[in-house]
């Protein structure tokens, strides 16, 4: 089994969100990256990071953080919100992630 730690981003920090409302949001940390290197150093195997900005809004919104993320750490990196299109996937791809997950894009062009 792989179990998968996640970060979900919103406004550059790590959040989470009440039964997935944008208006019940917990913070868990100003800094991502951090949080991201200390899954890494309790043996994560990989991580997942959702752009929650991204899939409210339609469009990737921490793109900055996910590639200081990427930087930050040797675990293979998914990621998933905002990207509707071939583009905005291999500019995530570009940022070195090694997946991407979509969702909204899937229901609209199978």
């Amino acid at each position: 089994m792989l179990i998968l730690p996640a970060i979900d981003l919103k406004g550059g920090r790590a959040v989470r969100l009440l039964q997935g409302r944008a208006d019940q949001e917990t913070r868990y940390s100003n800094a991502p990256v951090a949080v991201a290197r200390g899954f890494q150093d309790a043996g994560a195997k990989m991580l997942h990071v959702v752009d929650l900005d991204g899939a409210f809004q339609g469009k990737s919104a921490n793109k900055d953080v996910i590639a200081a993320i990427r930087k930050a750490l040797t675990i293979p990196i998914e990621v998933g919100g905002g990207m509707r299109s071939l583009a905005d996937i291999e500019g995530m791809l570009g940022l070195g992630v090694d997946s991407a997950i979509i969702g909204t894009l899937a229901v609209r062009d199978p």
